[in-house]
């Protein structure tokens, strides 16, 4: 039987006090969460969440965010392959996002998900190519070469569309960087869910790059990424869940939705000594700038 830890443990946090001024999650995962979407969204609009960027990780998953957005206004999808999905797709490896059985592929296999998540991309409810970029904690050595093969194609792919360019960096904000330079970045970059110290803040706030800050921000122990808060302009700062994972203190651990939104924007307005609606209206412009809706 389960005890009363395991179970508060799966137990939704209580909804927050309403934010005056209404925001938008600028990352989430609608489709790994628990209730419909259209449950989701209403508990989050009902506490002043009430716009989402809905993320595909995988061709699965970004067809679903495609029609999520279609069938919601509120909604805005941004499409791409993960960077540990690429190598999955090179490799054959069958345990994908999605679980689906795959024949070893190469690069032809690869060629043909990219092709695909280029068409999508092309479609007005798709704001943004993403996530992409590049994962070493996840993916060994064998992967780095695909997974930066995959990242310059969808930052092509957002340039030859239009679109933003939602960035997935662990553990290799160098290289994360040092590609988008190559390359040329898109000109709305995002960094979701931030992770970089405040001298990378610094290099991305010189090149007009947004940061979306989440969950980990208000962890006790993140003191290095508060101080990137305090670093990053306040016209480049976003917010998001990264919904159902990085839920915000004092929650850490139980699922993670929408709605905890102004948990973490009370957290990074304390930390930037703002009111909340001064830092909520900041973001919701920043946000609608960054992903042109």
């Amino acid at each position: 039987m389960a005890n009363a830890k395991d179970a508060d443990r799966t137990t939704p946090p209580p909804l927050p006090e309403p934010l005056a001024v209404a925001v938008a999650d600028s990352h989430t995962h609608l489709d790994m969460q628990s209730g419909t979407p259209a449950e989701g969204l209403a508990k989050a609009a009902s506490v002043g969440v009430t716009t989402v960027v809905q993320v595909g990780c995988d061709l699965p998953g970004s067809r679903w965010a495609v029609s999520l957005a279609e069938e919601f206004e509120q909604v805005h999808a941004a499409v791409a392959l993960h960077p540990n999905e690429a190598p999955r797709i090179f490799l054959g490896d069958p345990d994908g996002w999605s679980g689906q059985q795959r024949e070893p592929g190469g690069a032809a296999a690869l060629d043909a998900a990219l092709a695909e998540i280029a068409a999508l991309a092309a479609l007005p409810q798709v704001r943004a190519v993403g996530e992409t970029g590049l994962d070493y904690f996840r993916t060994g050595p064998e992967g780095v070469d695909i997974q930066k093969e995959s990242f310059r194609r969808h930052i092509e792919i957002a340039k030859r569309y239009g679109k933003a360019l939602v960035i997935h960096d662990r553990d290799a904000h160098e290289d994360v960087i040092a590609v988008l330079l190559e390359e040329g970045a898109p000109e709305r970059t995002i960094f979701h869910c931030y992770s970089g110290d405040a001298e990378m803040a610094k290099v991305c706030a010189e090149h007009g790059w947004y940061l979306s800050f989440a969950g980990p921000v208000t962890f006790k122990a993140n003191q290095p990424l508060r101080d990137a808060l305090r670093t990053t302009p306040l016209d480049r700062i976003l917010v998001e869940t990264d919904a159902p994972f990085l839920t915000p203190h004092p929650y850490r651990g139980r699922p993670n939705a929408p709605y905890l939104i102004p948990v973490t924007v009370r957290s990074m307005a304390a930390t930037l000594d703002l009111h909340e609606d001064e830092l909520a209206t900041a973001i919701a412009a920043n946000t609608a700038r960054a992903f042109g809706y």
